[in-house]
């Protein structure tokens, strides 16, 4: 395979906009979010959608510079913690709760691009979870699980009728998720900073925030051409740690991920897929991947503690891509890439709040694009209305993850699963 030859196909295709301007000078707001990722702007547009337009966001980059603007750009419901450890920890009541609380963001992911017509190649042909390995036991009991207590529906789709969809001799069987779609996440991210600033949102790119702290009933942000006093403020940093907080910064590790995306493949994307919907397969450490509208395909997999050149990226997801599909042997790789994501502990989103005007957003990692709508909303809602619904999160603090030697258990947890699913697959043969 030849080498990428730019970092980034979301970066390569972003939707044209006027940057919008460093925060400079002394400006008061009522509330401040830092962070232009999918956290920061779904509090700043569902603020604004409640009639809350005295918002600043503040963007050390520009806005879905971090996982926001370089993940799979998957929509499904559920979180990285699954569902049978969502049940044991909170019961059924609880659990479906906040489960419901992320297939009600895909369904308003739906709404809002149609509103604001955002134009993020949004494909809504749903997710097929593609079983690796000979035993359907995995698969039906999740199936089943989802059926009984969350009240959700994937269908069975025998080897057969999969590899009808998905040309592959590795899969032996799969489900089908309807209520789930794929898009282009960056543009998904610009559409909605465009749409929180049509209604009054004032976002500020280029704008690090340095220093925080307590004035009297207030915060005091400052940046390196301005400062900003502040009401409330919402810290969504994601993987890219602000320094503010360290109880907040502590509580996440940012781990790495690696997706690449191919040449226009033309007819040999009908090679590989006879579906639109995007893929994932039943291993820890999982293969993700869709079709591009320009016959691309976009391949993603693979998590570590350090993130790595376009060049290792293409070379180890290429070995990856071609396990799947031989077929495309010879293919050349036009971008390749990594971001940090925000893993907590527990797996579960960070929401909450000290009671002191502060709030944060974070830890959506691996499974953000809907968790983080839905953060967005409690927390607009909150802010706005006073609403708890945000407490549902109380059970998932801000847990120390004991950086550095967090970093060590968790790839050393990933390489354990990862050779747990290669011996699982060489005892099948």
């Amino acid at each position: 395979m030849k080498q990428p030859s730019t970092p980034s196909y979301y970066r390569a295709t972003a939707t044209p906009y006027v940057p919008y301007a460093p925060l400079q000078g002394q400006h008061e707001t009522r509330i401040a979010i830092v962070g232009g990722g999918y956290a920061g702007l779904n509090t700043a547009l569902g603020l604004a959608e409640r009639g809350v337009r005295d918002v600043v966001l503040l963007e050390r980059e520009q806005v879905g510079f971090g996982a926001s603007g370089r993940n799979g750009g998957f929509v499904f419901g559920g979180y990285s913690l699954g569902e049978q450890a969502l049940l044991d920890q909170l019961g059924e009541q609880r659990a479906r709760a906040l489960f419901n609380l992320t297939t009600a963001a895909v369904e308003r992911i739906r709404e809002r691009v149609k509103k604001y017509a955002i134009d993020c190649d949004m494909v809504d042909q749903g997710v097929i979870w593609a079983n690796w390995f000979r035993d359907p036991g995995v698969l039906r009991k999740r199936q089943q699980l989802l059926a009984d207590h969350f009240d959700t529906h994937w269908d069975w789709l025998p080897q057969q009728e999969l590899r009808e969809r998905v040309r592959s001799e590795r899969y032996y069987d799969g489900l089908y998720e309807r209520n789930a779609l794929h898009l282009h996440p960056l543009n998904y991210a610009i559409g909605l900073a465009a749409a929180a600033a049509g209604q009054g949102v004032r976002i500020h790119e280029d704008s690090d925030v340095w220093r925080m702290r307590r004035e009297g009933t207030r915060w005091r942000l400052s940046t390196s051409q301005g400062e900003l006093l502040a009401d409330q403020v919402v810290l969504a940093c994601g993987g890219y740690l602000a320094g503010l907080q360290k109880k907040i910064d502590r509580a996440i590790l940012p781990i790495a991920t690696y997706v690449m995306a191919t040449e226009p493949l033309g007819d040999r994307l009908d090679e590989c897929l006879q579906s639109r919907a995007a893929v994932y397969d039943s291993r820890f450490a999982f293969d993700y991947y869709r079709p591009l509208p320009d016959t691309r395909l976009l391949w993603g997999g693979r998590i570590s503690v350090r993130n790595r050149s376009p060049h290792a990226v293409q070379r180890l997801l290429g070995h990856d891509l071609l396990r799947v599909f031989p077929q495309l042997k010879g293919v050349k790789i036009d971008y390749a890439w990594s971001g940090l994501m925000s893993y907590a502990r527990h797996q579960m989103p960070q929401v909450g709040s000290n009671g002191d005007g502060l709030w944060w957003a974070q830890a959506f990692g691996g499974h953000g694009v809907a968790p983080t709508c839905a953060a967005g909303e409690l927390l607009a809602a909150a802010i706005a209305k006073g609403d708890e619904g945000w407490k549902q999160f109380s059970n998932y603090g801000l847990d120390s993850t004991h950086r550095p030697l967090g970093f060590l258990g968790a790839q050393a947890s990933y390489w354990w699963h990862q050779s747990n699913d290669w011996f699982k697959t060489r005892l099948e043969g």
